[in-house]
């Protein structure tokens, strides 16, 4: 036989062997879904881990940023999708990417027993809910003493002008956890006045930041008085010994969901559904139940430790699908006035 026909047939027999399964385990070809995501990095394997566990034929490849990234990255690529699912993303992103009808409508298996304001109205749905969280402050305790700095308990408490300086807060067109603080201040104060609290607040902040999880890890290393963050990292840092103090404001929090959608368009379709009914199971609540203490699924305890008694019923009462459709709005606003203060890209 000729040397090229040699390692013709060479070449084909291993591929063979590397394609063939050698047992059950291997029995069927990985599906790699493109998983777009604004969870937190120490989430990424846990949560890729358990999903391929579960789904032994289905391979998670990552893109992760903050949600306001991931949201524009999404739209930019609205006209070829790269993303096949979206598991971890703000439900105010969700609704604006489903008025653009980017999102494939699916109901999953067990998702109408999900808490009714953590799944969408349409049927059949196109999101449906993991957990919710919320702002909080995050108050470096050793700080306020070495600065005298007030103790805040409401949200006007932060214009005081002892703080000058002092406050860190995420900016809301590339963080998540900023456009939900500024919602939850919209639907306690008002639009217009809460214009006017954030000009005062303006005064005090130091910097915006770009992720909601910074202004957290700022004030526990101590280089901010206070970071206006998410509940889920203050716990975090307070359970790992930091030295700050959680406070839920009394005048009400703004909240957001992470959520999980379908892509419209996907050449995964049927590997894609499969991760979004993984996403409703028990077992993925329980998951997502390490780190948030609000979910989606009403009867699954958190594990997680350490949250104020009493944060869940601070809850602004915000109307998700109308914030969603102002937020473009609401983001150009707060960009005009506001921009100059935040941190470099």
């Amino acid at each position: 036989m000729p040397c090229r026909l040699l390692a013709a047939a060479g070449a084909l027999l291993l591929g063979a062997f590397v394609s063939t399964p050698l047992g059950p385990a291997g029995a069927q070809q990985r599906t790699r879904l493109t998983v777009y995501t604004a969870i937190e990095n120490e989430q990424l394997q846990p949560f890729k881990a358990a999903a391929e566990a579960a789904l032994r034929d289905i391979e998670i490849a990552w893109v992760r940023d903050s949600t306001g990234v991931i949201t524009a990255r999404l739209v930019a690529e609205r006209a070829q999708p790269r993303a096949d699912v979206i598991w971890g993303l703000s439900a105010f992103s969700l609704l604006g990417l489903e008025a653009l009808d980017m999102l494939e409508p699916f109901t999953p298996n067990g998702a109408e027993i999900l808490r009714p304001n953590m799944r969408s109205d349409r049927s059949p749905m196109t999101w449906t809910g993991m957990d919710a969280f919320v702002a909080a402050i995050c108050y470096n305790t050793a700080v306020a003493r070495q600065r005298n700095l007030p103790r805040p308990s409401t949200w006007t408490d932060l214009l005081n002008p002892a703080l000058r300086g002092q406050i860190a807060m995420p900016n809301p067109s590339s963080s998540g956890t900023g456009f939900l603080t500024v919602a939850g201040w919209m639907a306690t104060m008002g639009e217009q006045p809460a214009w006017t609290f954030m000009n005062g607040l303006h005064e005090n902040i130091q910097v915006y930041t770009h992720s909601g999880s910074a202004p957290c890890n700022n004030a526990a290393r101590g280089e901010y008085g206070l970071g206006i963050s998410l509940d889920m990292r203050a716990v975090t840092l307070r359970n790992q010994g930091a030295p700050i103090e959680i406070i839920v404001p009394t005048d009400g929090v703004g909240f957001d969901l992470e959520a999980t959608a379908i892509l419209r368009g996907t050449r995964n379709l049927a590997a894609a559904r499969r991760l979004a009914g993984f996403a409703v199971t028990r077992a993925a609540m329980e998951l997502y139940g390490r780190y948030y203490a609000i979910l989606a699924l009403p009867d699954v305890a958190p594990a997680v430790q350490g949250y104020p008694a009493d944060f869940e019923q601070r809850l602004a009462t915000i109307n998700i699908r109308e914030m969603g459709a102002q937020r473009d709005r609401i983001l150009a606003e707060w960009t005009r006035r506001f921009d100059g203060k935040s941190a470099p890209r």
